[in-house]
């Protein structure tokens, strides 16, 4: 559930392997060597005769195998993390917790759980001191049950958890401007439903804490899968090569053939002369619009309608309109240039005087959007120098894992069940931990 929309996603929108996680298909060797002598030692009646280092009172009564934990979950992204993935790890919880019996017949067994959880959208924050952190899921249950899924689970909120932090930073970076989602080509087409989710949970938790309103914008429609909605775009460069590098002839042909509810966006930097590409098309576009201005058309009025330019230099070029001594790429001159030649387009196209507001209007109206290597380092430069940039693309710096960006999850068991008691049984360095946001969760919201 996210604190959103109230709503819990289900199992079936996950496409979750089920079988695969019940047989320990992804998890980690040591999981799996667990849940093997857990349920052999269940098997063969086994009570405890070890050491028993802490001194827990009734450790010889304990039956090992049929032993029951408290484990949470728990991020260290620091200073915080947007959290997402949660409905995900319950969904496995839901689906794959419990064993197969001498007959390879499943057992579920997730009525017995106690989970306590966070919702999607919540904020954790992290001191730098692992005993003191944010539980985000809080197992209770017996642990040869879930011991498989720690893998899956701590995987699923690891990612979603980092991507849904790396697009809230960028969005502040841009100062809410919209951010368009495009690292769906960086990685397995598996991943773009929860990078999609992801990305969702950080515009609106952006809304949340600023009242700053900002457009999903994703390039798949996997991306946009979990949260019902559909990707957006509007040519590849591709598209330009086959009409023989005619970005006019290119746009004329979208303008046709596309519906009108998708944007206009010029891909305009595949001659490397952008100011002429923008110029042209704008030209083109306008004998169009004008036409349907005078017949009352608004529906063609808005097919016509050149809503954005979009700038991708290569950052090994330098575009033609600028001089020798300029920054190659996607630089703030290239863009106040193109700024300057989009609003000014209108000047040559020898209109009757009641017609140039009409013209200026038009041209005006059509934005700028960026894209090729931005980042949030360099977004946050392009904002601080005023660059008349009205959205930014932003691909692979989205999916970014290094010290920074870490949002790696941990679990832990803290406490275990013992004649009846739960006992503190943390690892040294560790100690059982709470959050204000868990809630009780029953996992037949999952069905």
């Amino acid at each position: 559930m996210s604190i959103f929309d109230k709503k819990r996603l289900k199992t079936d929108r996950f496409a979750i392997n089920v079988d695969a996680l019940r047989r320990g298909y992804y998890a980690d060797k040591y999981f799996s060597n667990a849940a093997l002598i857990l349920n052999s030692l269940q098997a063969e009646g086994y009570s405890y005769r070890g050491r028993n280092p802490r001194g827990a009172d009734g450790a010889d009564e304990l039956l090992v195998g049929n032993i029951e934990v408290e484990a949470q979950i728990f991020n260290r992204r620091s200073p915080t993390a947007l959290i997402a993935g949660v409905d995900h790890a319950l969904a496995q919880l839901r689906y794959a917790t419990g064993y197969f019996d001498r007959n390879d017949t499943w057992v579920e067994t997730w009525q017995e759980l106690e989970i306590d959880a966070v919702q999607d959208g919540v904020v954790t924050f992290y001191d730098g001191d692992p005993e003191n952190v944010l539980t985000v899921l809080q197992l209770r249950g017996r642990y040869r049950d879930f011991a498989l899924l720690e893998t899956s689970m701590l995987g699923v909120l690891s990612r979603a958890s980092r991507i849904a932090t790396n697009v809230y930073e960028v969005l502040e970076a841009a100062r809410g401007k919209p951010i368009l989602f495009f690292p769906a080509r960086f990685d397995l087409p598996e991943v773009q439903a929860i990078d999609g989710y992801a990305y969702w949970l950080a515009l609106h938790r952006y809304h949340l804490d600023t009242g700053i309103e900002v457009p999903p914008l994703v390039s798949t429609d996997a991306q946009a899968s979990l949260w019902s909605g559909k990707g957006l775009g509007t040519v590849p460069h591709a598209m330009i090569a086959c009409f023989l590098a005619d970005s006019v002839e290119t746009m004329i042909q979208f303008a046709r053939h596309i519906p009108v509810e998708s944007p206009r966006i010029l891909l305009a930097d595949f001659n490397n002369d952008t100011v002429a590409a923008a110029r042209a098309t704008l030209s083109a576009y306008w004998q169009h619009y004008l036409a349907a201005y005078k017949e009352g058309n608004r529906s063609e009025m808005k097919r016509w309608t050149l809503h954005g330019v979009r700038l991708d230099t290569s950052a090994k070029l330098r575009d033609r309109s600028l001089p020798e001594s300029a920054e190659p790429g996607v630089s703030p001159q290239l863009v106040r240039i193109v700024r300057e030649a989009i609003d000014s387009a209108w000047e040559n196209w020898d209109l009757p005087a009641n017609l140039q507001g009409l013209a200026s209007e038009f041209c005006r109206g059509t934005q700028i959007v960026v894209s090729g290597g931005f980042n949030r380092e360099k977004i946050a430069r392009f904002e601080r120098q005023g660059v008349p940039v009205d959205s930014y693309g932003v691909g692979s710096s989205l999916l970014n894992n290094d010290k920074r960006t870490n949002s790696d999850f941990t679990m832990d068991i803290v406490r275990v069940k013992v004649r009846g008691d739960w006992l503190d049984m943390a690892k040294l360095g560790r100690r059982p931990c709470a959050n204000p946001d868990l809630e009780r969760i029953n996992l037949a919201d999952f069905d």
